[in-house]
This record gives structure tokens, C-alpha cells and sequence, in this order.
């Protein structure tokens, strides 16, 4: 009877956060990453500005495809942690400063990992693509990341 219970409650707690999931939308932008070596790579992004999206992020999908990803706007320099709760996909981050340039990076993150995730200085945005994307580009610490929300910061 009580595991009949749990359950059930697990089941409603699952459907509830598919709920929440879809209800959360986000804009669509273009963003470049240029590396120092002066190559660009350019991603389609979703954006999360809100705190409902910033809470959500990629939460709950089930792919992510090359080129893509989402750019966290967190509107003012903070310290950030990321984890992987209720992510399916291992992602990489890019943590930039209030400039764009990429002071942090996480490879590879473990779906579902409630590990935090982040440098220990602040920064503006965090931007999630398909894991073995910064290996495949060769992106590295001093990057940059060139989207209109980095420009309010210089």
C-alpha cells in the first residue's frame, strides 16, 4: 500500500513538472563565440531572462541539436552555481563575464547531477550547448561570446 502510494505520488510529481515544462517559452536569438584565433562560431539560442525560464533552462529535453543551445541573462553580474537537475542531455557551459569573455567552462555535465557547477566570480551569462561542442571547436577560457546583451556591460 505505501509503495502503491509513493508511487503514485512520483507519477503525479513527474506529470506536474512535464506541466511546468511546457509552459514555460522562451525567445530566440543569434549569437557568435569567437575564439581568440579570430574564428567565429555562430549558434541559434533560446533565451532565459525571467526567472520561470532561468529556473527551467534546457530542464526535461530530450535533445539539443549542433549549432544550438541557451544563453542564460541574469541581468547583472552574479555568482552563479548550474546543476543538472531534471536535464537529460549532458551539456557544456560557458560562463561569461559582463564583457561576454568566457572566464569558465564545464564540459561534458552529467544528466541529473545536482553537482553546482561554476567559477567562483561573478558573471553576467551562462550559455548551454550539446556536450563535445567546445571540445569540437577548441573554444577555451578568453573567448568571447558577441550577443547585443554583452554590449550594456562595457
Amino acid at each position: 500500500m505505501i509503495r502503491a502510494l509513493a508511487a503514485m505520488i512520483i507519477v503525479l510529481l513527474g506529470v506536474s513538472a512535464g506541466a511546468v515544462a511546457g509552459s514555460v517559452t522562451f525567445g530566440a536569438s543569434r549569437l557568435d563565440v569567437v575564439t581568440e584565433g579570430g574564428a567565429h562560431h555562430a549558434f541559434n539560442v533560446e533565451m532565459a531572462v525571467t526567472s520561470e525560464q532561468l529556473s527551467q533552462g534546457l530542464m526535461f529535453r530530450r535533445d539539443l541539436p549542433a549549432g544550438t543551445g541557451m544563453l542564460f541573462d541574469f541581468g547583472s553580474p552574479r555568482q552563479v552555481s548550474m546543476w543538472m537537475k531534471n536535464t537529460l542531455i549532458p551539456l557544456d557551459m560557458l560562463f561569461m563575464d559582463r564583457t561576454g569573455r568566457v572566464i569558465h567552462l564545464e564540459q561534458y555535465t552529467v544528466p541529473g547531477s545536482l553537482e553546482p557547477r561554476g567559477p567562483s566570480e561573478p558573471v553576467l551569462g551562462v550559455l548551454e550547448i550539446p556536450a563535445g561542442t567546445v571540445r569540437r571547436l577548441g573554444l577555451k577560457t578568453g573567448d568571447r561570446v558577441v550577443h547585443p546583451m554583452f554590449e550594456r556591460g562595457r
